[in-house]
């Protein structure tokens, strides 16, 4: 809030400043993912993803603060490693999912806690319930993509959710309530 507020007081005392405007960036669905792990009864951690799924980046590299993000993906896109578990994760017992449910976050606010830090507020929806969660983000690298051959930029982040926050709580204790989260997404300047 800082660096916004000094950059409009300086833009109005002279006519000629410029103030950066937060620029448009969409996930490379390829090489975006959310991966969570729990607790399995005390004897394994076990493993789930999600990957393929969409969003956007509103990106001010002057003042990241000013930035936002929003992403949705298919409950039905996450990956298990086992059909039978998927399914269960699919049952009543949990999601009781149907084609086109949507996980959704949007972020509603961003503090910056280090050169390339930040921790970021937004609404999840997950399961028909929507709760504020705050990830603890790290600005891997901005720069022209090698290949591609345009600004990419690229963020790693982490949270831990509470699954029976979300109406997910089945089997809780025994099976972790709490479910660590590690995001990792690459963006692309658009077009």
């Amino acid at each position: 809030m800082k660096h916004f507020l000094l950059a409009a007081a300086l833009t109005g005392a002279a006519a000629t400043a410029a103030v950066a405007a937060p620029e448009k960036y969409v996930l490379d669905s390829s090489h975006s993912q959310v991966v969570f792990n729990y607790n399995h009864l005390g004897f394994s951690t076990t493993w789930g993803m999600f990957s393929g799924f969409e969003g956007e980046i509103m990106f001010d590299q002057e003042d990241p603060a000013a930035s936002s993000v929003s992403v949705s993906m298919p409950v039905m896109s996450m990956l298990t490693g086992w059909e039978a578990r998927f399914d269960h994760f699919m049952s009543k017992d949990f999601f009781e999912a149907t084609e086109g449910e949507m996980v959704t976050f949007t972020s509603t606010g961003i503090e910056v806690t280090g050169e390339n830090t930040a921790k970021i507020t937004g609404d999840l929806t997950l399961n028909g319930v929507t709760k504020s969660v705050v990830l603890d983000a790290k600005l891997n690298q901005v720069g022209d993509h090698p290949m591609a051959g345009k600004p990419w930029a690229g963020f790693d982040a982490t949270t831990t959710l509470v699954r029976s926050d979300f109406g997910l709580g089945k089997f809780a204790p025994y099976v972790s309530d709490e479910v660590q989260v590690e995001i990792s997404v690459e963006a692309m300047k658009a077009e």
